[in-house]
């Protein structure tokens, strides 16, 4: 398989064999052999140029994920007995990654000096195949079958409104309510502006509406301070902000269900050491942060047990 790898790449017999050390009618037989044995031709094979078939297109493309596997796997293991290195390219949530995931990079970095980085914050799910991610800080549950995620933990989130919106609006006494407040939704929701409560270890939805939709949790929440309408947000965004008195926290008794947070890598791949090793560290830091830690089970008054 990597000799038929190479064949593609180089688009040469004699290439090979010279990389290899061996006569290039040594090549040609590898790959009749490799033929024989799937039982399709893989390359067409004139005097003059080198083409690969259908079928050899297709099993190119997984013959060099696998060939780049095992050449990944020999270096980790080859790398035990010395400090990981390479370049890890991680993408992670803007609000999150700026306040979080920039300061723990720096920290494992000082851990592992040799390891390079590739950063990139986005506030939407990303295709990490297309993109070359290694792996995605992601919250919420996946959607995405081809898709491992690998779960680092929760973190609550709180319904807020300034004061000003609170004073010339209706009181908000019970989720319900909120379907007839202006709510400030996010553009990559995948939920239909769905807003999730707890009620007795059960999740149960409000679909709410509004008139300011963004793609940016950072507008979502200075939308909230300025007026716009109700924001529903990770507590570690607006602490802050209710300790100034410029959010006030609603439906304290109720709470929106807490969000999962996940490492996500594809299952084409192995996950190499190094980045084994960021996500072990990562989970591990965020373990030790208070605002990202659950708000825990919630007891929903029965004011709203008969609606939900």
């Amino acid at each position: 398989m990597h000799i038929f790898v190479r064949i593609v790449e180089s688009g040469s017999f004699s290439k090979v064999a010279t990389e290899l050390n061996t006569q290039q009618s040594s090549i040609s037989k590898q790959l009749s052999s490799l033929e024989n044995i799937i039982g399709v031709r893989l390359l067409n094979r004139t005097t003059r140029k080198l083409s690969l078939t259908d079928a050899g297109r297709e099993y190119f493309e997984r013959c060099k994920r696998i060939v780049d596997q095992v050449a990944e796997l020999d270096a980790d293991v080859g790398s035990l007995q010395n400090a990981p290195s390479g370049t890890i390219k991680i993408n992670g949530p803007l609000a999150f990654g700026h306040k979080y995931l920039v300061p723990i990079i720096f920290k494992f970095r000082k851990l592992y000096p040799d390891i390079r980085f590739d950063f990139t914050l986005k506030d939407r799910a990303i295709d990490l195949i297309q993109e070359g991610v290694d792996i995605s800080i992601q919250f919420g549950e996946m959607k995405d079958s081809q898709l491992i995620a690998r779960h680092l933990g929760s973190f609550a989130r709180v319904c807020v409104a300034s004061s000003e919106y609170l004073k010339n609006n209706p009181k908000i006494n019970t989720p319900l309510d909120l379907v007839n407040h202006n709510c400030i939704t996010y553009t990559y929701y995948d939920t239909n502006n769905d807003w999730f409560f707890t009620y007795e270890n059960s999740i149960y939805p409000v679909r709410v509406q509004g008139d300011f939709k963004t793609n940016s949790s950072y507008s979502i929440l200075e939308s909230a301070i300025n007026g716009i309408g109700i924001a529903n947000l990770p507590y570690f965004m607006v602490k802050k902000n209710i300790e100034q008195n410029r959010l006030k926290v609603i439906l304290k008794e109720y709470g929106p269900n807490d969000m999962r947070m996940n490492a996500v890598y594809t299952s084409a791949r192995l996950l190499s050491r190094k980045v084994k090793l960021l996500v072990n560290f990562i989970e591990k830091e965020c373990s030790l942060i208070k605002e990202l830690q659950p708000q825990g089970s919630i007891k929903v008054s029965p004011k709203i047990r008969s609606n939900l």
